[in-house]
């Protein structure tokens, strides 16, 4: 059985404005094809091309949910710090101490959780609309 050459060796030379370019190189970064000489091979032959794009209007409400999740992770080590040390305590005026303390570090972790939930609702009713 032969082999068949799948080497390019062909070129086709095509020369494009400056404006005309832009437009290919925008659409060939907006695609998923690495190589502009991929784009144009699968554009020219009637190949699938997937574009993809980024919806703008969601960048404050992900930057948002991105220091919430810093925060909680915050809080979620302050409290494994509190158990360890809990676990250590041998003495009951420690214990107390630590019981004020978690109480304060639970209403804020509860203050934090109500935040995550109205941001939520609010990205909701944004990506409803």
């Amino acid at each position: 059985m032969e082999q068949v050459n799948t080497n390019r060796s062909r070129i086709i030379g095509l020369r494009l404005t400056m404006t005309e370019f832009g437009e290919v190189e925008k659409k060939w970064k907006a695609s998923n094809c690495r190589k502009l000489s991929d784009y144009v091979r699968r554009l020219i032959f009637g190949k699938p091309l997937v574009s993809s794009y980024r919806n703008k209007s969601l960048d404050e409400l992900m930057a948002e949910l991105m220091l919430l999740r810093k925060e909680l992770n915050a809080i979620g080590n302050n409290f494994n710090q509190a158990v360890h040390r809990l676990h250590t305590l041998d003495h009951l005026p420690q214990m107390k101490l630590w019981l004020e303390r978690f109480e304060r570090d639970k209403n804020v972790l509860f203050d934090k959780m109500e935040e995550i939930n109205n941001t939520i609702q609010k990205m909701g009713k944004q990506w409803l609309q």
